[in-house]
């Protein structure tokens, strides 16, 4: 029975495989996190912007048109952190994904493990057996001589 497991590049491989998928959710999390921060960020601006109690026209105007785009910049915000989210759970597909392939080439490699103890028991009971047959063989004819 071969010892060399064939498939360890292969193992190595779906190992190298699941670290980059394990790399690439660690990313997308922090970009989440940078993402609702700046939501978060957005929120505080439009809470500060609030509406003059005593201004000209214009000046309403012009605040209203400044809450106006930071509510458009916080939407935009939040639809950011919406696909960093999809993102995420994307990657973490990935990431579920090349977990099961590495499992499965290492359930091969335990089961290879396995079989090669197992071969190398028979091989030690049989030598056993062997020199437990030429034992008696001997100890009879040194009998049956004297």
């Amino acid at each position: 029975m071969n010892r060399f497991f064939r498939l360890s590049p292969v193992l190595r491989a779906r190992k190298a495989q699941e670290d980059a998928a394990k790399g690439a959710v660690i990313q997308s999390r922090a970009d989440v996190r940078e993402a609702q921060a700046l939501v978060r960020r957005k929120q505080l601006d439009l809470v500060g912007a609030e509406a003059p109690t005593e201004a000209t026209a214009r000046a309403m105007v012009a605040s209203l048109v400044a809450r106006q785009s930071l509510a458009g910049a916080l939407m935009s915000a939040q639809k950011m952190v919406t696909e960093a989210e999809e993102v995420e759970r994307d990657r973490m597909a990935v990431l579920a994904d090349a977990a099961k392939r590495r499992r499965a080439v290492e359930m091969m490699a335990e089961r290879h493990a396995e079989m090669v103890r197992a071969n190398d028991l028979r091989k030690d009971q049989a030598n056993l057996d062997e020199l437990a047959m030429t034992s008696k063989a001997r100890n009879e004819a040194r009998g049956a001589a004297e």
